[in-house]
């Protein structure tokens, strides 16, 4: 007998789906009709044992106990999924083989294989496992992986990846979440303090984000525009550009803060004769943008719908798992493998069949034409979010379901789109010395903006707009460049001083916090870390950013004003007195490239660990130092337990 334990009921169905009939349904498991069995975990059904489980002592929180260090990992079984657990444990007893169905990440393949090994398979099954890797739900996709089972063994080093992860985690966030909250008493403060490697660094960011807004002084700053004609008689204007002899009155964005200065410079040109040094006029092209990640889906909604990261995959998992109208939604990928080129007919198909707006727009696509997306040696372990070639939903699309379909559709369809065409065209002329720039952009076919709202089509690109003056690249004349050749002599009319003020940084958003978070190496101050986050840039992973973002909001560290993310008192006070290698991204950037590395065998799990133990002595040493300032001194909100709802309630 073949066992395929998913990792959960809905991917087991899936693969129950493709497998011989008649399906026999038994309590916890389904039996096919050529004798294979499916089961399901549900998410991980063993969790990390708490400290009292290794020692009494280690239930009542004392500083002198840290830190807590395991010399033997203990893995339990979480109360509420101990009976799956159970029925797990009685098919690996009998199974021949055991496939590991887990879903195509780290922690799919961590929570299954150690199902396994928990339930007492024997050395010879574990050896011999298989795995089999979903990442699209539809029924052909689902038996093609079906019948492309891989060695299990293959993807130790995944599983070894995620078991790091898992102990680096508790190790860091119990010992410090201890610290911290005995440190937080000590000063009258009841409240849990939690800690977490990615959760406290998320609320450093918004912290120090919410201090530099408070702290921001305003200052001026000039500009100089020349307004210059042609011996036609055409007007147009330029952007003076300062020398590297204005540097010592500019700020470190290149900006003018000296009065005197602009005003000398609108003096010394106005009425008189100028030289065009320059004149370029390119055709340039723009391809359609890459698919949707997780990531890259949730700030796409939060910009379009003001949908937090949490909603938006709570509604792809719906559409993933109950409709199966998009592909497997925790993905980091943006590209797609050659052979999905076959599904095109059947996907778009699909979408006109659920989308009449978007029917429309397919008639336009040419299905032939294959993008930058499909790209085998961008895929890994995931590939793009993209509808399915389930052509009806199960049930009716919420309004919600609706949106984050059709965005998901309309970034799958642009692919079939003409590139978005521009002519960029510039002048520089030359004044009394000084380097004056006019720049304008026309449009010479929109393409696959087509498909986007203007607003939206900006969002995904570089502004292009006619008007110069709004283009991206500062503000230049409103009207249409003259013709003019290069040397030709010109005339300005006169100078005109342009008196602006630096804006604060604005505070953060879900759209703004995520992309923070997939790019944070701008926010990383150490340069060797930033050097080694080129190819894993990012803290937390697609499928738990949006929880622990969620997370912070529960325990009050952070609020929401309107569409802003700001930090509580309690979230201030508490990333103001910590060491900055706690709250700043750079410690956990870092374990994100090294966990990386473990998958990749760059390096290994003792190596890692080793570091992180070494770290937390530091880090406690120096925390235990920390007095919180400031905060409550009054006992937190208590949490309480909601009723359980009766079946009437539910439904």
């Amino acid at each position: 007998m073949k066992l395929f334990i998913a990792e959960k009921p809905s991917l087991a169905r899936a693969i129950v789906d493709v497998l011989p009939k008649p399906h026999k349904k038994n309590d916890g498991f389904i039996e096919a009709g050529n004798g294979d069995v499916v089961t399901w975990c549900i998410g991980h059904l063993l969790e990390q044992s708490p400290p009292e489980d290794y020692d009494v002592k280690y239930k009542k929180w004392v500083a002198e106990h840290l830190p807590i260090i395991p010399q033997k990992w203990q893995l339990k079984p979480k109360s509420q999924t101990r009976k799956q657990l159970t029925v797990i444990k009685k098919l690996v007893k009998k199974a021949d083989y055991i496939v590991n169905a887990g879903d195509v990440d780290r922690e799919g393949q961590l929570l299954v294989d150690e199902a396994i090994s928990f339930c007492g398979a024997s050395k010879s099954k574990i050896d011999n496992a298989q795995r089999c890797l979903i990442s699209d739900m539809n029924f052909a996709a689902v038996k093609k992986s079906v019948n492309a089972l891989k060695p299990n063994k293959n993807f130790l080093p995944l599983a070894v990846s995620a078991l790091a992860r898992a102990r680096a985690d508790w190790l860091y966030g119990l010992n410090m979440t201890r610290l911290c909250t005995l440190r937080g008493q000590k000063s009258g403060y009841q409240g849990v303090l939690s800690i977490g490697r990615v959760q406290t660094p998320i609320l450093g960011l918004v912290v120090n984000r919410d201090i530099e807004i408070d702290n921001f002084i305003s200052k001026p700053f000039y500009e100089v525009l020349a307004d210059i004609t042609t011996p036609s008689g055409e007007t147009f204007q330029g952007k003076w550009q300062p020398s590297k002899a204005c540097e010592p009155y500019m700020d470190e964005e290149k900006r003018v803060l000296s009065k005197k200065l602009a005003l000398t410079v609108v003096n010394r040109i106005t009425n008189q004769p100028g030289k065009i040094t320059k004149v370029s006029q390119d055709k340039k092209q723009q391809q359609a943008p890459l698919l949707f990640s997780l990531s890259g889906l949730q700030i796409a909604a939060a910009k379009a719908f003001g949908m937090s990261a949490k909603q938006v995959l709570d509604t792809c998992q719906q559409l993933y798992e109950k409709h199966k109208l998009i592909t497997y939604p925790r993905s980091d990928c943006q590209y797609l493998p050659t052979e999905h080129l076959n599904d095109v007919p059947a996907v778009t198909d699909a979408i006109s069949q659920i989308s009449p707006k978007l029917e429309v727009s397919l008639k336009q696509a040419d299905l032939k034409k294959k993008s930058r997306v499909w790209n085998n040696k961008k895929v890994s372990a995931h590939h793009a979010i993209i509808p399915t070639a389930k052509n009806k939903p199960t049930g009716i699309l919420s309004a919600t379901e609706t949106k984050i379909y059709e965005l998901v559709a309309r970034q799958y369809i642009a692919q079939f789109y003409p590139n978005f065409e521009y002519v960029d065209k510039q002048i520089d002329t030359v004044i009394d010395g000084g380097l004056f720039i006019s720049k304008q952009k026309d449009i010479v076919k929109n393409g696959w903006k087509d498909l986007f709202s203007p607003s939206t089509a900006n969002k995904q690109s570089l502004t292009t707009n006619n008007n110069a003056a709004n283009s991206q690249d500062n503000e230049f004349s409103a009207k249409k460049l003259p013709e003019v050749k290069l040397g030709e002599a010109v005339h300005c009319l006169q100078g005109n001083l342009i008196e602006k003020n630096t804006s604060p940084p604005k505070p953060f958003t879900d759209a703004t916090i995520l992309a923070a978070l997939t790019g944070i190496a701008r926010y990383v101050t150490d340069a060797n870390i930033k050097k080694a986050l080129r190819e894993s840039d990012g803290i937390g992973t697609e499928a738990t950013r949006a929880g622990i973002i969620e997370l912070l909001f529960k325990r009050q560290f952070l609020t929401r004003k309107g569409k802003e993310i700001r930090a509580t008192e309690i979230g201030r006070k508490l990333i103001t007195a910590l060491p900055a290698q706690i709250s700043q991204p750079d410690m956990t950037a870092l374990w994100e490239s090294q966990l990386e590395s473990i998958s990749n065998q760059s390096i290994n799990y003792q190596t890692f660990i080793g570091g992180v133990e070494q770290n937390l002595h530091q880090l406690i040493d120096e925390v235990k130092n920390v007095t919180f300032t400031g905060l409550p001194q009054t006992t937190a909100p208590r949490k309480f337990t909601r009723k359980r709802r009766t079946k009437k309630a539910s439904a």
